[in-house]
């Protein structure tokens, strides 16, 4: 699964890097600063594709959404905190994400992630796991597939600030052996050839058949992982020094 990763990536960076046509802002928002300790329900940044209503051509944009999706017929917000990860073997049934899968699909980019390792053999419940960061060998940024949601908020009227929640969830198939030991699940990463497939609402989720081609693990590699300071363990700790490895997670 993906429980934790960093973002530090500045909006600038992000519309270059993405080809961004324009920044989604809504009323209130700020831009979101360096993260390296982001958790379910945070404000994460994610690339996405819209269709316009009065000449339908698809923009690209940046957008703040709340990591954990919200489906749009659910009863309560919260809901999302049990819904950061979407299992790609079924996202594309499963009630709580189809409909995002077929149109509301996005780019979440990240640093990396966390993980947590515990030895084998040792179960109980008390014995220590050690915190990984997982990234991209040669430093280049994550671009995780992920979908998203809108979710319209009652208890506020319509217009003000809150209103509607977007959310988003992070894709995860098995992971590959450089990850698998760590867990067996792992983020799905877009790779930049195949962006505009991915992105287009007006193009149906990937086939069984197109998905090993539109998205792909992390193949053998590509990653690595290192221990992490524990103090990533709390999510009121954030800085840079959370990715920096130390010996046995110190």
């Amino acid at each position: 699964m993906c429980g934790r990763y960093a973002a530090s990536a500045d909006i600038d960076d992000l519309v270059e890097e993405f080809e961004v046509d324009m920044v989604s802002e809504r009323a209130g928002e700020e831009p979101l600063p360096p993260d390296y300790n982001v958790a379910p329900t945070k404000q994460v940044y994610a690339v996405l594709e819209r269709v316009s209503k009065t000449d339908d051509e698809v923009t690209r944009r940046l957008a703040q959404m709340r990591w954990g999706l919200v489906p749009s017929w659910a009863k309560d917000v919260k809901i999302g905190s049990r819904m950061i990860n979407a299992r790609l073997e079924t996202a594309a049934e499963k009630p709580a994400f189809k409909r995002a899968w077929a149109s509301r699909r996005c780019i979440l980019p990240a640093d990396g992630f966390y993980e947590w390792y515990q030895p084998d053999g040792d179960g109980s419940r008390r014995a220590k796991k050690t915190p990984f960061f997982i990234r991209a060998r040669e430093g280049e940024r994550l671009a995780m597939a992920g979908l998203y949601e809108f979710w319209r908020d009652d208890s506020i009227p319509e217009g003000e600030p809150g209103d509607w929640v977007v959310s988003c969830t992070v894709l995860t198939t098995s992971a590959t052996d450089d990850v698998g030991r760590l867990h067996d699940r792992m983020p799905l990463l877009v790779p930049a050839e195949q962006r505009d497939r991915w992105l287009d609402p007006k193009t149906p989720g990937p086939s069984d058949q197109e998905i090993s081609t539109v998205l792909l693990p992390a193949l053998p590699g590509i990653l690595e992982a290192y221990p992490v300071s524990t103090a990533v363990n709390n999510v009121a700790n954030n800085g840079p020094e959370l990715i920096d490895p130390v010996p046995d997670g110190a």
